[in-house]
């Protein structure tokens, strides 16, 4: 760690002079599995990086990773909190499936073992494996990643806000100690307030030790920074230096350890062959005010307004996915899953997915569609509307939902009210910001919607 320490150091003086090599743009399928690195923040704002619109500061290596690939602006988490996305990303599953809504506290048992991690499927196609940062995804013997396919592994089981700090409720999440683990050990039982600003550098070190280690195999490398969540902190190197408060910190040092991840690879000639997908699990924590991102959408983390479900996607995969291209295609994230196994040739579970392979979509073929005929969003156990086949059409279901009424400072949280919205339908392409129901206009369009919405509330809602 400390040899990781001392090249972090010296990689800010020497990043932006590093020859990046030029991408192979001719679009031919390379022959030899490729490397996969999944980069999933927490929590992040759909604006807070400058490939995206509004961007509040620049973020010169998200902007080349952009550059190098294509950036999908119409990309959906099927529910908007931490460990429902993240079960999503990684089994390719709806969260009606799985039954793991919400963020989960510590020590529970998460995702069921029944259902296969992208981890386990990768490593039966010959993948080595590891994951850093945040897990949420149970805190079980059963359930931590060293279980779910994960060969080398290291960070926080749960969302680093689950400790005896938390600003809301204390008592409920501070029952427990916010621990770091590493291969299924624990190495750090207290992770406090000073230990918390090494959280995204320590991720980041193990990422890069890690392709080191790995170079001359194919490996998934699943980087799941705990930043931007509150409680934020960024490294004593980056404290002050944006010119934007904390929350500016925090995303300049996210944006230099990627940067760092994309050299390590361009550096060990493995670039060409590697498949690089930047996303968050959701929108910003909106209440937080100044300690939380940006989104131009409605709403925000925790609602099924597109503020919570549609956040960042940047694909890279030289010679496959088109570089310096902008893509308003719909996606959805439990598509990634089946996706990358086609692309590494690796087996998918033996029961039904609920995600499909997209890879067409994302090499900007004008023909590539959907075989699914909707796509289901929901919050908490609630199924709370669908999407039409294309992505254009949005149907919510009446539901309550919560709305800030004021925003919080400097890590206190602001209020919230609750509101209700009832059987509505948006026009996405012409009205992305879901200020007008027009389902009075389009009576037979929300009406097969909500058939979709009755079919899906069968399968997956049944008491």
């Amino acid at each position: 760690m400390k040899k990781l320490f001392y090249i972090w150091v010296l990689g800010t003086f020497f990043l932006s002079s590093c020859s990046s090599g030029k991408p192979n743009n001719g679009l031919v399928q390379p022959k030899i599995k490729p490397n996969v690195v999944i980069i999933f923040l927490d929590d992040s704002g759909y604006s807070d990086f400058s490939p995206f619109e509004d961007a509040n500061q620049p973020t010169p290596n998200i902007s080349q990773l952009a550059k190098e690939g294509t950036t999908f602006t119409n990309f959906h988490v099927p529910q908007a909190i931490c460990s429902a996305s993240r079960a999503a990303l990684l089994t390719g599953c709806y969260p009606g499936r799985t039954k793991v809504f919400g963020a989960h506290p510590p020590r529970a048992r998460g995702l069921d073992p029944q259902y296969a991690t992208l981890a386990q499927q990768l490593k039966k196609g010959g993948y080595a494996t590891g994951w850093f940062g945040k897990w949420h995804l149970g805190d079980t013997p059963e359930t931590r990643p060293e279980k779910r396919g994960f060969d080398v592994t290291a960070g926080l089981m749960y969302s680093n806000d689950m400790w005896r700090h938390h600003p809301v409720d204390p008592e409920r999440w501070g029952k427990d100690p916010l621990q770091y683990w590493e291969n299924g050990e624990i190495i750090i039982q207290d992770v406090d307030s000073l230990k918390q600003k090494s959280l995204t550098k320590w991720s980041t070190n193990y990422a890069l030790n890690f392709i080191e280690e790995q170079k001359q195999k194919p490996f998934f490398l699943y980087l799941a920074y705990s930043m931007p969540h509150v409680p934020i902190f960024c490294s004593d190197e980056f404290e002050g230096k944006s010119g934007k408060g904390l929350y500016g910190d925090v995303i300049m040092e996210l944006d230099y350890s990627i940067g760092l991840i994309e050299e390590k690879l361009k550096n060990l000639g493995l670039d060409n062959n590697t498949l690089v997908v930047f996303s968050s699990d959701n929108g910003p924590w909106s209440g937080f005010g100044n300690h939380a991102g940006k989104t131009p959408f409605r709403e925000a983390k925790a609602t099924s307004f597109d503020g919570g479900l549609r956040t960042q996607l940047i694909v890279k995969y030289p010679g496959v996915i088109p570089p310096n291209q902008y893509s308003d295609k719909f996606l959805y994230s439990i598509d990634l899953m089946p996706t990358i196994c086609a692309l590494a040739n690796s087996p998918l579970p033996d029961y039904k997915l609920d995600g499909e392979n997209v890879l067409s979509i994302l090499k900007g073929n004008a023909n590539g569609v959907y075989r699914r005929e909707y796509h289901a969003f929901s919050n908490g156990k609630n199924l709370e509307g669908v999407f039409s086949k294309d992505g254009r059409w949005k149907l919510h279901l009446a539901h309550d939902y919560r709305h800030v009424e004021s925003h919080g400072n400097d890590g206190k949280p602001g209020n919230y009210i609750s509101k209700e919205i009832g059987v509505s339908l948006f026009d996405m392409k012409n009205d992305p910001y879901e200020t007008t129901d027009v389902h009075g206009q389009y009576p037979e369009l929300a009406n097969k919607l909500t058939e979709y919405s009755e079919v899906h509330k069968n399968t997956f809602y049944k008491e």
